[in-house]
């Protein structure tokens, strides 16, 4: 005879059912079926909507506004004659790379690095300093930037009072270094915080025995902290670049793309051929290219990362 207690533990260990197991399902399909449905809504949709206008002739004026046609790559073709193009292109890498790796990851990391360990109201004050700016609309941060650097912005009225040279026109004679280095600015604080989270959550028993094994602090730092925060540092530099692959208002508002196309980055280009050529079709062609670059970079930081997602 077995025991009631014996009886009621082979019960429990007894596996479902199939029919348990679909009704299981189900009801998980259930409660997951809002997210998909939104996830249908604003984000698959939109993707494949855009792609198919890429093929069309779609328009916001002229007879073409009404008469949508099917023009298969003639939006490529012409896209890629296109010298503008090119231009675009370049300039994008060139803002994606010193703007975002170069500046936002890096500076983040060594901001929440030098950060780590100090008094709390010092991280507190240097952490609101740098958020401060990333609250900031960009709009508004862009037009900042512009007083500043203006002709008689701030910086002007600055370098006159100590030193005897004529004004600076930043903004015409350094235009991809004004906006790299607003973006930056406003940026920079995404970075820190993820750094920051990140470096709290290292042991700090890891590092003590480093020390105690006679490492010395750039070791430390190169062969344990950094290693431990890979995975940080691929999710935060995919994340900033797209983020900056998609930057719009802050360049349109300091420079409108120029002068002379020196800051022409992709997001400009296509704002300038959808909305101002009014070819929208062309515009969503361009915007592929924009999701293109995206791919190719993250696929890049994952592989020189060596991390698997």
């Amino acid at each position: 005879m077995y025991s009631r207690k014996e009886i009621k533990m082979a019960t429990i260990n007894i596996p479902k059912s199939k029919k348990k197991r679909l009704s299981d399902n189900v009801k998980t399909s259930i409660f997951l079926s809002p997210t998909f449905i939104l996830l249908l809504i604003f984000f698959l949709t939109p993707m494949l909507l855009t792609i198919f206008f890429s093929f069309t002739n779609l328009a916001l004026t002229g007879s073409q506004a009404s008469n949508l046609e099917f023009i298969g790559f003639e939006n490529f073709i012409n896209m890629f004659q296109d010298t503008t193009l090119y231009n675009s292109i370049g300039k994008t890498l060139i803002f994606v790379l010193f703007s975002a790796v170069l500046g936002q990851c890096l500076l983040g990391f060594i901001i929440a690095f030098l950060m780590r360990g100090k008094h709390p109201a010092l991280r507190r004050f240097v952490g609101i300093s740098v958020v401060a700016a990333w609250v900031t609309p960009e709009v508004v941060v862009a037009f900042c930037w512009v007083v500043f650097l203006g002709d008689n912005g701030t910086l002007n009225n600055v370098l006159a009072a100590l030193t005897s040279i004529e004004p600076i026109a930043f903004l015409f004679e350094y235009p991809m270094v004004s906006v790299v280095i607003a973006n930056i600015w406003r940026g920079t604080a995404f970075s820190m915080l993820a750094f920051q989270t990140a470096l709290d959550d290292i042991p700090v028993e890891v590092e003590e025995a480093a020390i105690i094994d006679g490492a010395s602090r750039w070791k430390i730092v190169k062969n344990v902290t950094i290693p431990m925060l890979k995975g940080t540092f691929t999710t935060n530099l995919m994340l900033v670049t797209l983020q900056t692959l998609g930057v719009f208002t802050l360049i349109y508002t300091m420079t409108g793309g120029g002068p002379g196309g020196d800051t022409m980055v992709l997001p400009v280009f296509m704002y300038q051929q959808a909305f101002v050529s009014y070819q929208l079709g062309y515009g969503t062609a361009i915007s592929l290219i924009i999701l293109l670059i995206g791919g190719i970079f993250s696929l890049v930081y994952m592989k020189f990362l060596k991390v698997k997602i």
